[in-house]
This record gives structure tokens, sequence and C-alpha cells, in this order.
């Protein structure tokens, strides 16, 4: 009877030794798994791919802004912080980043696209977004926006319903303002301002159109030049002259 609870008791302890040394043996191996898994060196991003229609961006300026600090391994890197660091760029609207096993990380970047500047200092993209970037990288021809801060989609509407409605008259507006109060002036290409007021503004549009014929005539017969057009009137139009460049 002795002999057989020994027994037991050797099996038992047997069993549980077994069972402890499986248990340590896993977490030996989960461990150096994880570090495995953790270790850039053992699991490192080799490659970065690029892609996107670049046109402000160098694609050096993207892998700079992703390695300024450590990219982790293909297992441990956050996207979402790679990505955070892409789109920090000035030209930069968003960025989408994946991992492609084993080791490469795909970045895709999509650019602003300017379409105005806002302010003198910064830029307006196709979404109405302003950003600040290097405006010495833009067309010099973009149309000059100026307008109160919460109401840029308002002057870029606006400055669009003007330009769609002169530029079928052979007009380009050069730049618009927008004051706080919502009255409307514009510049044209040729230099002359047009006071457009709050109100009405395309049928003073319309009006300037049908007017600016015989300021033209009454400009050529004089001396002087178009200054500013002030359309902010039921009816006519007050026009304000300087004085005519001498040619050289």
């Amino acid at each position: 009877m002795a002999a057989e609870q020994r027994l037991r008791s050797v099996n038992f302890w047997s069993g549980v030794t077994v069972l402890c040394l499986t248990i340590a043996g896993a977490l030996v191996g989960i461990y150096q798994l994880n570090q495995v898994l953790t270790d850039e060196q053992q699991v490192p991003l080799a490659e970065l791919n690029v892609q996107g229609e670049l046109q402000y961006t160098a694609n050096d300026e993207v892998r700079q802004a992703l390695t300024a600090e450590p990219l982790g391994s293909f297992f441990t890197a956050d996207v979402n912080d790679l990505r955070r660091r892409v789109e920090q760029l000035p030209w930069v609207r968003s960025a989408s980043i994946r991992k492609v096993w084993p080791d490469k990380l795909s970045v895709y970047v999509t650019e602003h696209q300017p379409v105005a500047m806002w302010n003198g200092d910064r830029l307006i993209n196709q979404h109405s977004e302003v950003f600040r970037a290097d405006i010495e990288k833009v067309d010099a021809g973009l149309p000059q926006l100026f307008g109160p801060e919460n109401a840029v989609d308002e002057t870029w509407n606006e400055f669009n319903r003007v330009q769609q409605m002169l530029a079928v008259n052979g007009f380009q507006v050069r730049a618009l303002r927008l004051t706080e109060r919502f009255a409307v002036s514009i510049v044209l290409a040729q230099g002359i301002e047009v006071k457009l007021g709050r109100e009405a503004t395309l049928e003073r549009i319309k009006r300037f159109i049908d007017v600016f014929p015989s300021i033209l005539d009454h400009e050529k017969s004089k001396n002087n030049e178009i200054d500013t057009v002030d359309l902010r009137y039921d009816t006519g139009a007050a026009v304000a002259w300087r004085e005519a460049k001498s040619e050289s």
C-alpha cells in the first residue's frame, strides 16, 4: 500500500515537473519570438516605395520625413504615426501607408493643388483649404484672394462666379477682395479696380461689361488711364482716372 502511494506521488510530481517545463519552454519561445518580431535588425523595413503625382514634393523629402525618427520593425512600425510624419510636409495634403511583406513600406502621397493665393502669404487648394507652403514654387499668375479667415469658401466661390462671367467677355480677374461686410472688389489683369459692393454683384458686372466700351473710348480720347470703376450705384458707374505713363 505504501509503495503504491509512493508511486502515485512520484507520478504526480513527475507530471507537475513536465507541465512546468512545458510552460517554461513555451514562455521562453514566446519571449524569443517577441524579441525577433520587435528587433528592427531581425525584421527590418528595408524598402520605401513612394507613389503619387508629386509636383512640389521630392521623393527624398518623403523618405527623410519617414526616417527622421526610427521606423521600427515590420511588426512594430505604427502606420498612423508614419502617416502623420509625411503629412507634416508643407505640400502634402494626405498620405496613406501600408506594409508589404516581408520588408516594404508603401507610401501614397496626395499633394495640395494650389488654385489661388490667400491673404498674401498662403495658398488655397482645390478643396478651398488654406495651407502654407513655398509660394516661390507656384505660378506667378495665380489669382490673389483676400478675405476674412472664416470666409475662405465664400471668397473662392465669389471669385469663380465673377471670373466665369467676365471671362466670357475677355476679362481676367487678377485679384478679388471680400471685406468683413462681404463687399466685393476685383482687380482685372489690365490693373483696373472694379468696386462691386455687397449686393447684386453679377448684375453690376453685367453693367460693367455694358459700359466698359464707352469708358474705353473716353480713355483713348484723353491722356488718362482707367484706375477705378465704382459700380456701387443703382445705375451708371463712377470712374477714377490716373495719368497715363509716358512712353520712353
